[in-house]
């Protein structure tokens, strides 16, 4: 059995390379990040963005493919989220469409390719239900990529939103962090959001366990979602980590006010007329995303526990205290 990783030099790529490490891999990824290679594994250099990607690949080979490969920034732009996440995912559906041997073709996408849906969100394909950003409409388009027309043993796992490794240390800086940094620091002074709609977080462990357990589960669509925490509470227990230090303390910083979604937007719209100043680009990381924290969601995961005889959940509330300790003990510094 050869296992194909595309995305192999990202974040959870090399994570699940490494969890295969006893296992006949090819890691797929892009010649800058060759150096990330782990142990033996095979290595070949990709762009998804080529015509023909994998023109040197024999894909009688190739028995279980997982495309990791994505940009997943909440800010990227459409043509970007269109050339990598959608046309990339079309270009590895046409591979698999080549490869004899295949016995599963694994999707990593995300909980919020449900876009602007509300309330219980299934493990099921969804419609089209509008996004707040390009991000969440190109892992939507790319579900859609695979799993029509049918016949391949397509699994798409929605992946949360990861914070930290297991032990609580931060591996690498998201939307999440980056707003956890503008409230310490003062920049951001408003929630925006209902403090009631649940996040899904979770470690980079938990995640890649969830999508090596998958590997052999019927294929389908799983919602890898642990233990949920409101906006409000995370909010709460990151200032509750802030003011056990002394620096914070000294300015004084208030906790932050709920605003209702109008709001932010006039003031989003506000700084962008501003030049210069720390308002502007703190809002702008902010801003991508900042709608879906207005809509409530809770993603149902039977099919994920049914698959899953390890489905753990984790208790939300520590988690997030451990990663905002470990952000202000390094001060924010780059992850390592």
């Amino acid at each position: 059995m050869t296992t194909l990783i595309t995305g192999a030099g990202g974040y959870l790529g090399r994570r699940i390379a490494a969890a295969l490490h006893d296992e006949d891999v090819i890691l797929a990824m892009r010649g800058a990040d060759k150096r990330e290679r782990p142990g033996a594994q095979e290595v070949i250099p990709i762009d998804l963005c080529e015509e023909n990607p994998f023109a040197e690949l024999d894909p009688r080979r190739i028995t279980r493919i997982i495309h990791a490969a994505a940009v997943i920034r909440f800010d990227v732009d459409r043509d970007t989220a269109r050339r990598v996440n959608v046309a990339g995912t079309a270009r590895v559906r046409e591979f698999a469409e080549r490869c004899e041997r295949l016995e599963r073709f694994v999707l990593l996408s995300t909980l919020y390719s449900a876009g602007r849906r509300q309330g219980d969100v299934r493990e099921v394909r969804h419609d089209d239900a509008g996004f707040v950003n390009h991000y969440e409409w190109s892992k939507w388009a790319a579900e859609e990529c695979v799993l029509e027309p049918p016949g391949l043993p397509v699994t798409v796992v929605r992946l949360p939103t990861v914070i930290s490794e297991d032990d609580g240390t931060v591996g690498q800086y998201n939307a999440f962090h980056h707003t956890i940094r503008l409230y310490y620091s003062g920049l951001l002074t408003l929630l925006p959001g209902d403090p009631a709609t649940p996040l899904s977080l979770a470690t980079a462990g938990f995640t890649v366990d969830a999508v090596t357990a998958l590997l052999d589960a019927e294929p389908g669509i799983y919602q890898a979602c642990s233990g949920p925490v409101s906006l409000g509470t995370a909010v709460d227990t990151a200032f509750s980590v802030f003011e056990r230090d002394a620096d914070f303390m000294r300015r004084m910083l208030p906790r932050p006010v709920p605003c209702d979604q109008a709001s932010f937007h006039d003031m989003v719209s506000a700084a962008r007329a501003l030049r210069g100043g720390p308002l502007q680009p703190a809002l702008a990381s902010v801003a991508p995303f900042a709608e879906q924290l207005y809509l409530s969601k809770s993603f149902r995961t039977e099919r994920l526990r049914a698959a899953w005889p390890g489905y753990r959940t984790a208790d939300p509330v520590a988690l997030v205290e451990s990663v905002c300790a470990h952000l202000v003990e390094r001060r924010f510094n780059a992850a390592r």
